[in-house]
């Protein structure tokens, strides 16, 4: 006796007499199959990956007959009695490869939609808007916040509109939009995210996402930031996330930071407007920057040049920033300190996983930290090793996070951010572990014991992770490995041998190996 399922070019064949356990399995199979398949209205014909061709993994076995063009996916079924999670891990290899081959006619690029309210708008005035790519079904949401610097008076904002306008108008955005990191629908690339609802809100504020000012003759410009989001989270309601049950509020660098200032306010918006069932949470990445001394004084021209306390301090008020209350509240009279991850992150009540380069490129830049030209000097590698101490300092009490001791910014939209481990355990994975841990218990910021997820690299110099991104010579576009970096960045083998009281052949052979 045998049963077969044929969707779409799909067998299913079992060899021998089966429980009828394994019947009534195989009827949901096929169920579940044949709704994605309605649901898309796509004949599998050919295998793609995001509207790209690509060739197979593995070789598929050969048609039937010549006249069939479709592909088949075969199960052995043989193995069921003997090991499940075998028989389940081929049911999810079967899912993984159906998702592209039924979502060929779909678009996988997000939608541009502007704000139905147009009072709310850019820098320049013009209306502020948001990308949208709906999953149904899904009641998980994903917010993004784009990141990109900022300006603090109307000299520098001038500067930028005529260098950045992107980054303050939405004049020319363009109408669709690839998700690529935790924005991708694909799931080799976002294994945990991919059947999201995904929202990208490009940056056109120059605020950290916290103004609430609408423009005047004074400054020239509106900084609408904060108020941005919030329409955002509005005009979704009547696209599904009314129905949500998670939405993650994510965001880079400056997007990064602006979710720490946004995300309880996202929250009380939603319990206000009575959807106190959304669970909201936020996953800050490349935003946790020091209040710390530069390595030597500029003067303040720009957010670059200029150091990050005496930028946000202008900022704020030419903004009319908004900061979570209950920080305001411990630092009444210098909100300023809000901006900084580990002053505002004790106040924030919403669950947030905290993602930070030990060693970031945009915090460096703002200490007048030059890492390109001449070899650093001695100084300034000293200066560099204590960033990554500070850092680590600041992380400690924080619950769920991931630091490598890499020097690069941002991740997770990087199409690399599934390769970077810290202690074996990777980015998408220690996520995982967070969101599921959290699935049941809303206000508990510590995750249970067991969850890979407070994790933080302890060797002291940057790149020394191996699994860091690759780094380029800049002047010859090769690929460098660790040693040759460090070597590049003035790294004195014999010196740090000895400080670390180990011979040097030993030292070069442990970065050799990226121990």
């Amino acid at each position: 006796m045998g049963y077969s399922c044929s969707v779409c070019g799909l067998m299913f064949v079992s060899s021998n007499v089966i429980h009828i356990a394994i019947y009534y399995l195989l009827i949901l199979i096929c169920s579940v199959l044949l709704l994605m398949l309605m649901q898309s209205g796509a004949l599998c014909a050919r295998r793609v990956r995001g509207g790209r061709t690509s060739q197979p993994r593995r070789p598929q076995p050969p048609p039937t007959n010549r006249g069939d063009t479709t592909e088949s996916f075969p199960l052995d079924f043989t193995a069921v009695e003997e090991n499940m999670d075998n028989f389940m891990t081929q049911v999810k290899n079967l899912a993984q490869s159906l998702y592209p081959c039924s979502a060929q006619k779909l678009d996988h690029d997000m939608k541009l939609n502007f704000l139905r309210n147009t009072s709310v708008t850019c820098n320049d005035g013009s209306p502020a808007g948001y990308y949208l790519k709906e999953s149904r079904g899904s009641r998980r949401w994903l917010i993004f916040l784009e990141g990109g610097w900022y300006c603090f008076n109307k000299e520098n904002c001038d500067s930028r509109y005529e260098t950045m306008r992107r980054l303050m108008s939405s004049s020319k955005w363009p109408q669709t939009k690839t998700g690529t990191g935790i924005l991708s629908p694909l799931p080799e690339e976002n294994p945990h995210w991919w059947n999201a609802n995904m929202v990208y809100i490009p940056y056109c504020s120059s605020d950290v996402w916290s103004g609430a000012t609408a423009k005047t003759e004074q400054s020239g410009y509106a900084f609408m930031g904060s108020l941005i989001i919030q329409a955002v989270v509005k005009d979704l309601l009547n696209k599904g996330l009314d129905n949500a049950k998670v939405l993650l509020l994510a965001g880079s660098s400056a997007g990064g930071t602006g979710v720490l200032l946004n995300v309880d306010r996202v929250a009380e918006l939603l319990e206000g407007l009575g959807y106190a069932g959304v669970q909201v949470r936020g996953l800050s990445d490349s935003g946790w920057f020091l209040d710390n001394k530069q390595y030597h004084h500029t003067d303040c021209v720009d957010a670059v040049s200029c150091a990050p306390t005496e930028t946000i301090k202008r900022g704020i008020k030419y903004w009319g920033g908004v900061v979570p209350e209950r920080c305001k509240q411990s630092h009444e009279g210098e909100e300023w300190n809000c901006f900084f991850g580990y002053r505002v992150f004790p106040s924030i009540k919403s669950p947030v996983f905290v993602v930070q380069w030990l060693f970031d490129e945009a915090q460096l830049t703002v200490d007048n930290i030059q890492l390109t030209g001449q070899p650093v000097q001695e100084g300034q590698w000293r200066y560099i090793q204590n960033l990554g101490t500070e850092l680590r300092n600041t992380l400690k009490d924080v619950p769920a996070m991931f630091a490598p001791a890499c020097l690069s910014h941002e991740v997770i939209t990087r199409n690399y951010w599934t390769d970077v481990q810290v202690k074996g355990t990777s980015l998408p994975r220690a996520l995982h572990c967070w969101d599921r841990s959290l699935h049941d218990n809303r206000h508990n910021k510590a995750p249970p014991k067991g969850c890979p997820v407070h994790l933080i690299d302890s060797c002291p110099w940057p790149h020394c992770n191996p699994t860091c991104p690759t780094i380029r010579d800049q002047f010859t576009g090769q690929e460098m490995n660790v040693i040759q970096f460090l070597m590049h960045m003035g790294f004195d083998v014999q010196k740090m041998a000895q400080q670390q009281g180990m011979d040097p052949s030993k030292l070069l052979s442990m970065l050799s190996s990226g121990s």
